[in-house]
């Protein structure tokens, strides 16, 4: 399964949905209750819950080609062979986490990050409602109070002229990450390693 995150919902993520021609079911998240949830900050990000709706693996980097691997240099094969293995071997996969791997990979939302989702929350009512001006401030917080979030980032640049209402735009903050890496580096390894 598969979610298009986006305040403009099938008008804004209907194009993309038809132009990749999907043989699976897409979603349409309108106001990012699954980043939400699952701590989201960027995509391609793909969390594996399995036919009990455990959690299997936390939301991680999940590129599904290499169309865009000479932009950020990820590689999709390996997480792709992990996954493929996972759906084959299920819990016998040594990529699925065990319960105790998982919880020290998850990351607990903080006090701030908690914060930044009522903020950004608030900023899609307002853009919702037509009162986008009004929104900036809220998306300004959000971004202020989890700055790692490009979800928060693009979401906001999207309704606004990212230069004149934020001071920033995409391409000035990936060149402000320097050496920091867009994608965190994909983990497949552990004590469950792949044989």
């Amino acid at each position: 399964m598969s979610v298009a995150e986006d305040i403009g919902g099938l008008k804004a993520a209907g194009p993309w949905i038809e132009k990749a021609n999907p043989t699976f079911t897409v979603l349409i998240d309108e106001q990012h209750t699954v980043a939400s949830i699952y701590g989201m900050v960027n995509v391609p990000t793909a969390v594996w819950i399995d036919e009990k709706g455990r959690i299997v693996r936390p939301n991680e980097t999940a590129f599904i080609d290499n169309r865009f691997k000479s932009m950020h240099g990820i590689d999709a094969a390996p997480y792709l062979d992990a996954l493929r293995d996972w759906l084959a071997r299920g819990e016998k996969s040594p990529y699925a986490l065990t319960p105790a791997q998982l919880r020290a990979r998850l990351r607990r939302p903080t006090a701030d990050h908690r914060l930044a989702d009522a903020y950004f929350q608030m900023a899609q009512h307002l853009a919702r409602t037509g009162h986008n001006q009004d929104a900036i401030p809220h998306f300004k917080m959000a971004q202020k109070l989890q700055p790692e979030s490009w979800n928060y980032k693009r979401q906001a640049w999207l309704l606004a002229d990212p230069d004149k209402d934020y001071g920033t735009n995409f391409a000035k903050e990936v060149k402000a990450l320097g050496d920091k890496p867009y994608y965190p580096p994909l983990d497949l390894s552990g004590p469950k390693n792949a044989p």
